[in-house]
Protein backbone atom coordinates (compact mmCIF):
# COMPACT_ATOMS: atom_id res chain seq x y z
CA UNK A 1 0.00 0.00 0.00
CA UNK A 2 1.37 3.41 -1.01
CA UNK A 3 0.98 5.61 2.08
CA UNK A 4 2.12 8.70 0.22
CA UNK A 5 -0.60 8.24 -2.41
CA UNK A 6 -3.23 7.84 0.33
CA UNK A 7 -2.08 11.03 2.05
CA UNK A 8 -2.10 12.98 -1.22
CA UNK A 9 -5.55 11.63 -2.02
CA UNK A 10 -6.84 12.66 1.40
CA UNK A 11 -5.44 16.16 0.98
CA UNK A 12 -6.96 16.35 -2.50
CA UNK A 13 -10.38 15.52 -1.01
CA UNK A 14 -10.14 17.72 2.09
CA UNK A 15 -9.07 20.92 0.35
CA UNK A 16 -12.16 21.15 -1.92
CA UNK A 17 -14.36 20.14 1.04
CA UNK A 18 -12.92 22.96 3.16
CA UNK A 19 -13.29 25.42 0.32
CA UNK A 20 -16.93 24.37 -0.21
CA UNK A 21 -17.63 24.76 3.51
CA UNK A 22 -16.12 28.25 3.54
CA UNK A 23 -17.97 29.40 0.40
CA UNK A 24 -21.35 28.11 1.59
CA UNK A 25 -21.00 29.43 5.14
CA UNK A 26 -20.01 32.86 3.82
CA UNK A 27 -23.01 32.98 1.51
CA UNK A 28 -21.00 33.06 -1.71
CA UNK A 29 -22.69 29.82 -2.75
CA UNK A 30 -26.38 29.47 -1.99
CA UNK A 31 -26.12 25.78 -1.13
CA UNK A 32 -26.18 23.67 2.00
CA UNK A 33 -22.83 23.76 3.86
CA UNK A 34 -20.55 20.84 3.15
CA UNK A 35 -20.70 19.73 6.79
CA UNK A 36 -24.48 19.30 6.51
CA UNK A 37 -24.08 17.46 3.22
CA UNK A 38 -21.54 15.15 4.87
CA UNK A 39 -23.97 14.37 7.70
CA UNK A 40 -26.69 13.58 5.17
CA UNK A 41 -24.19 11.50 3.15
CA UNK A 42 -23.52 9.18 6.09
CA UNK A 43 -27.19 9.11 7.06
CA UNK A 44 -28.06 7.78 3.60
CA UNK A 45 -25.75 4.82 4.22
CA UNK A 46 -28.25 3.63 6.85
CA UNK A 47 -31.35 4.51 4.83
CA UNK A 48 -32.91 1.29 3.51
CA UNK A 49 -34.90 3.10 0.83
CA UNK A 50 -31.82 4.81 -0.56
CA UNK A 51 -29.83 1.57 -0.51
CA UNK A 52 -32.54 -0.22 -2.52
CA UNK A 53 -32.59 2.60 -5.06
CA UNK A 54 -28.80 2.61 -5.24
CA UNK A 55 -28.77 -1.16 -5.72
CA UNK A 56 -31.16 -0.83 -8.66
CA UNK A 57 -28.95 1.80 -10.28
CA UNK A 58 -25.75 -0.19 -9.74
CA UNK A 59 -27.38 -3.40 -11.03
CA UNK A 60 -28.52 -1.72 -14.26
CA UNK A 61 -25.11 -0.04 -14.57
CA UNK A 62 -23.23 -3.32 -14.19
CA UNK A 63 -25.52 -5.19 -16.59
CA UNK A 64 -25.30 -2.49 -19.24
CA UNK A 65 -21.51 -2.28 -18.93
CA UNK A 66 -21.15 -6.06 -19.17
CA UNK A 67 -23.31 -6.24 -22.29
CA UNK A 68 -21.46 -3.31 -23.83
CA UNK A 69 -18.11 -4.96 -23.14
CA UNK A 70 -19.09 -8.27 -24.75
CA UNK A 71 -20.74 -6.67 -27.78
CA UNK A 72 -18.02 -4.06 -28.33
CA UNK A 73 -15.10 -6.46 -27.96
CA UNK A 74 -16.60 -9.01 -30.35
CA UNK A 75 -17.46 -6.30 -32.88
CA UNK A 76 -14.09 -4.63 -32.43
CA UNK A 77 -12.21 -7.88 -32.99
CA UNK A 78 -14.22 -8.51 -36.15
CA UNK A 79 -13.75 -4.99 -37.53
CA UNK A 80 -10.13 -4.78 -36.43
CA UNK A 81 -9.26 -8.13 -38.04
CA UNK A 82 -11.10 -7.73 -41.34
CA UNK A 83 -10.12 -4.45 -43.09
CA UNK A 84 -12.98 -4.68 -45.58
CA UNK A 85 -15.60 -4.84 -42.81
CA UNK A 86 -13.87 -2.04 -40.91
CA UNK A 87 -14.04 0.23 -43.96
CA UNK A 88 -17.64 -0.73 -44.73
CA UNK A 89 -18.78 -0.12 -41.15
CA UNK A 90 -16.79 3.10 -40.70
CA UNK A 91 -19.58 5.41 -41.86
CA UNK A 92 -22.17 3.73 -39.63
CA UNK A 93 -19.89 3.89 -36.58
CA UNK A 94 -19.04 7.56 -37.11
CA UNK A 95 -22.73 8.37 -37.68
CA UNK A 96 -24.02 6.63 -34.55
CA UNK A 97 -21.19 7.43 -32.15
CA UNK A 98 -21.92 11.19 -31.69
CA UNK A 99 -25.63 10.66 -30.97
CA UNK A 100 -26.07 11.44 -27.26
CA UNK A 101 -27.73 8.73 -25.21
CA UNK A 102 -30.03 11.26 -23.55
CA UNK A 103 -31.57 12.01 -26.95
CA UNK A 104 -32.52 8.35 -27.24
CA UNK A 105 -34.43 8.21 -23.92
CA UNK A 106 -37.90 8.72 -25.53
CA UNK A 107 -37.19 5.98 -28.07
CA UNK A 108 -35.84 3.65 -25.38
CA UNK A 109 -38.98 4.21 -23.28
CA UNK A 110 -41.19 3.33 -26.24
CA UNK A 111 -39.24 0.15 -26.93
CA UNK A 112 -38.33 -1.05 -23.41
CA UNK A 113 -40.57 0.88 -21.01
CA UNK A 114 -39.33 3.17 -18.25
CA UNK A 115 -37.63 0.60 -16.05
CA UNK A 116 -34.44 -1.45 -15.91
CA UNK A 117 -34.43 -2.65 -19.52
CA UNK A 118 -34.48 0.93 -20.77
CA UNK A 119 -31.54 1.89 -18.58
CA UNK A 120 -29.51 -1.16 -19.58
CA UNK A 121 -30.11 -0.45 -23.27
CA UNK A 122 -28.97 3.16 -22.98
CA UNK A 123 -25.92 2.25 -20.92
CA UNK A 124 -24.97 -0.45 -23.41
CA UNK A 125 -25.27 2.01 -26.30
CA UNK A 126 -23.23 4.76 -24.65
CA UNK A 127 -20.59 2.53 -23.07
CA UNK A 128 -19.90 0.44 -26.17
CA UNK A 129 -18.12 3.16 -28.17
CA UNK A 130 -14.93 3.66 -26.10
CA UNK A 131 -14.49 -0.12 -25.83
CA UNK A 132 -15.14 -0.64 -29.54
CA UNK A 133 -12.72 2.06 -30.66
CA UNK A 134 -10.02 0.99 -28.20
CA UNK A 135 -10.33 -2.58 -29.44
CA UNK A 136 -10.07 -1.59 -33.11
CA UNK A 137 -7.13 0.77 -32.62
CA UNK A 138 -5.31 -1.64 -30.31
CA UNK A 139 -5.57 -4.42 -32.87
CA UNK A 140 -4.21 -2.07 -35.53
CA UNK A 141 -1.17 -1.28 -33.40
CA UNK A 142 -0.13 -4.86 -32.67
CA UNK A 143 3.54 -5.39 -33.53
CA UNK A 144 3.53 -6.81 -37.08
CA UNK A 145 6.85 -8.56 -36.46
CA UNK A 146 5.27 -10.60 -33.67
CA UNK A 147 2.46 -11.69 -35.98
CA UNK A 148 4.84 -12.53 -38.80
CA UNK A 149 7.03 -14.54 -36.44
CA UNK A 150 4.08 -16.70 -35.46
CA UNK A 151 2.98 -17.12 -39.07
CA UNK A 152 6.50 -18.24 -39.99
CA UNK A 153 6.01 -21.19 -37.63
CA UNK A 154 2.90 -22.25 -39.51
CA UNK A 155 0.20 -20.73 -37.30
CA UNK A 156 -2.98 -19.64 -39.03
CA UNK A 157 -4.91 -16.40 -38.81
CA UNK A 158 -7.06 -17.38 -35.86
CA UNK A 159 -4.05 -18.66 -33.92
CA UNK A 160 -2.20 -15.37 -34.50
CA UNK A 161 -5.28 -13.46 -33.34
CA UNK A 162 -5.63 -15.58 -30.20
CA UNK A 163 -1.94 -15.81 -29.28
CA UNK A 164 -0.64 -12.37 -30.27
CA UNK A 165 -3.26 -9.79 -31.24
CA UNK A 166 -5.77 -10.26 -28.41
CA UNK A 167 -3.19 -10.41 -25.57
CA UNK A 168 -1.51 -7.31 -26.95
CA UNK A 169 -4.80 -5.41 -27.27
CA UNK A 170 -6.30 -6.55 -23.95
CA UNK A 171 -4.79 -3.81 -21.70
CA UNK A 172 -6.13 -1.11 -24.01
CA UNK A 173 -9.54 -2.76 -24.10
CA UNK A 174 -9.48 -2.71 -20.28
CA UNK A 175 -8.79 1.03 -20.41
CA UNK A 176 -11.83 1.43 -22.65
CA UNK A 177 -13.93 -0.46 -20.11
CA UNK A 178 -12.81 1.92 -17.35
CA UNK A 179 -13.77 4.94 -19.47
CA UNK A 180 -17.10 3.33 -20.33
CA UNK A 181 -17.84 2.64 -16.66
CA UNK A 182 -17.81 6.38 -15.94
CA UNK A 183 -19.95 7.09 -19.00
CA UNK A 184 -22.40 4.38 -17.97
CA UNK A 185 -22.88 5.92 -14.52
CA UNK A 186 -23.69 9.31 -16.03
CA UNK A 187 -26.13 7.72 -18.47
CA UNK A 188 -27.98 5.56 -15.94
CA UNK A 189 -28.60 8.48 -13.58
CA UNK A 190 -29.59 10.70 -16.50
CA UNK A 191 -32.02 8.04 -17.71
CA UNK A 192 -33.57 7.84 -14.25
CA UNK A 193 -33.88 11.61 -14.06
CA UNK A 194 -35.42 12.18 -17.47
CA UNK A 195 -36.96 8.81 -18.23
CA UNK A 196 -39.06 8.39 -15.14
CA UNK A 197 -39.41 5.07 -13.40
CA UNK A 198 -39.91 4.05 -9.81
CA UNK A 199 -36.43 3.09 -8.64
CA UNK A 200 -32.87 4.38 -8.83
CA UNK A 201 -30.59 7.16 -7.63
CA UNK A 202 -32.12 9.52 -10.18
CA UNK A 203 -35.55 8.88 -8.64
CA UNK A 204 -34.15 9.86 -5.22
CA UNK A 205 -32.93 13.13 -6.75
CA UNK A 206 -36.35 13.80 -8.29
CA UNK A 207 -38.09 13.13 -4.98
CA UNK A 208 -35.69 15.44 -3.14
CA UNK A 209 -36.27 18.21 -5.66
CA UNK A 210 -40.05 17.82 -5.70
CA UNK A 211 -40.10 17.69 -1.91
CA UNK A 212 -38.91 21.27 -1.56
CA UNK A 213 -35.47 21.22 -3.11
CA UNK A 214 -33.51 19.72 -0.23
CA UNK A 215 -30.10 20.53 -1.68
CA UNK A 216 -28.25 18.73 1.12
CA UNK A 217 -29.97 15.48 0.03
CA UNK A 218 -29.30 16.11 -3.65
CA UNK A 219 -25.64 16.89 -3.02
CA UNK A 220 -25.25 13.89 -0.72
CA UNK A 221 -26.74 11.61 -3.38
CA UNK A 222 -24.37 13.14 -5.94
CA UNK A 223 -21.47 12.38 -3.60
CA UNK A 224 -22.60 8.77 -3.34
CA UNK A 225 -22.69 8.55 -7.14
CA UNK A 226 -19.09 9.78 -7.13
CA UNK A 227 -18.14 7.18 -4.53
CA UNK A 228 -19.67 4.41 -6.64
CA UNK A 229 -17.74 5.62 -9.67
CA UNK A 230 -14.51 5.87 -7.70
CA UNK A 231 -14.92 2.38 -6.25
CA UNK A 232 -15.65 0.77 -9.62
CA UNK A 233 -12.75 2.57 -11.28
CA UNK A 234 -10.38 1.44 -8.51
CA UNK A 235 -11.64 -2.14 -8.82
CA UNK A 236 -11.25 -2.20 -12.60
CA UNK A 237 -7.81 -0.64 -12.32
CA UNK A 238 -6.71 -3.24 -9.79
CA UNK A 239 -8.08 -6.09 -11.91
CA UNK A 240 -6.33 -4.70 -14.98
CA UNK A 241 -2.98 -4.46 -13.22
CA UNK A 242 -3.34 -7.98 -11.87
CA UNK A 243 -4.47 -9.54 -15.15
CA UNK A 244 -1.98 -7.64 -17.30
CA UNK A 245 0.95 -7.32 -14.94
CA UNK A 246 3.38 -7.66 -17.83
CA UNK A 247 1.92 -4.49 -19.33
CA UNK A 248 2.10 -2.68 -15.97
CA UNK A 249 5.77 -3.67 -15.65
CA UNK A 250 6.51 -2.36 -19.13
CA UNK A 251 4.76 0.96 -18.52
CA UNK A 252 5.97 1.34 -14.93
CA UNK A 253 2.40 1.46 -13.56
CA UNK A 254 2.79 -0.84 -10.54
CA UNK A 255 1.09 1.22 -7.85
Amino acid sequence: MNTGAIVRGAIGALVPAAAAEALTRSGVLGLAPFSEVAVRFFALAADGGFLLNAADTVTAWAAGLALATVAAVLTGVLLGSVPFLNTAAGVVVEFLRPIPSVALIPLAILVFGAETQMKIALICYAAAWPILLNTIYALRDVDPLAKEALRSFGFGRLAVLWRVSLPSAAPFVATGVRVSAAIGLVVVIGAELYGGGERGIGVVLIQARSGGGADDVMLAVALWAGVFGLAVNALLQRLSRTAFRWHAVRTGDLR
